[in-house]
């Protein structure tokens, strides 16, 4: 987990996740990588920053030359739950479930992290490569 404080100007908080994520490839190097298309906000700002943290968590895994797939939260909660309209609870339930873990994952970003990526496993082949961000 990469941890910023709201203390931190934006600059700041994008070079940690920066240097955060490569350190984090560095030790797990992972095959690939699931994000989470962006919706709408309703606060401008908020979307930003998340636009912001999202295309720097991108430029380190295309820098590491690691595959980019991406899954709308419609698609992410149909695939975990079922239900394309699912809340946030039943999400972290299923994660619960089909992970057998003791609790659910905390913070929320952990959970919602490992459903995107049990959404990706649901769409493992030739099928992936639809969601492939190019």
């Amino acid at each position: 987990m990469i941890e910023t404080t709201p203390e931190e100007r934006l600059p700041e908080r994008l070079n940690r996740l920066y240097d955060g994520t490569n350190a984090l490839i560095g030790r797990f190097t992972p095959d690939l990588a699931v994000f989470e298309e962006l919706f709408f906000y309703r606060n401008t700002t908020t979307a930003l920053a998340v636009g912001a943290g999202r295309g720097v968590a991108i430029l380190a895994a295309e820098r590491a030359k690691i595959p980019l797939y991406e899954y709308t939260p419609m698609q992410i909660k149909l695939a975990v739950t079922g239900d394309g309209h699912a809340d946030k609870r039943a999400v972290q339930n299923m994660v619960k479930l089909l992970l057998s873990l003791k609790s659910v994952p905390k913070p929320d970003d952990a959970a919602d992290a490992l459903a995107a990526a049990i959404c990706h496993g649901c769409t493992i082949g030739p099928a992936a490569e639809e969601y492939r961000i190019r």
